[in-house]
């Protein structure tokens, strides 16, 4: 378990290092492109996140609740970072 949890960590920063690198190598004629991908695809993830916790027709218990505004809570921080 511990050094699973190392691991995952170890991945989590090395991808930050990759993430850093990649970015500040793209010119600035291809940011707004891609900045707009990107905004669309955290729409559809708050869309999707949205789909699948909301009730169908029934009340929505607290276990479900939680997930639910952790799965849209991220994305849609970063939508409204972007505005």
């Amino acid at each position: 378990m511990y050094n699973e949890l190392l691991a995952n960590i170890a991945i989590l920063v090395l991808s930050g290092f990759v993430r850093f690198a990649v970015i500040s190598k793209v010119p600035n004629t291809l940011h707004t492109p891609l900045m707009s991908g990107t905004n669309a695809i955290h729409g559809i993830v708050v869309l999707g996140a949205l789909v699948v916790h909301a009730p169908a027709g029934r009340a929505s218990a607290p276990q479900q609740e939680k997930p639910g505004f952790a799965s849209v809570r991220p994305p849609s921080v970063t939508r409204l970072h972007d505005l």
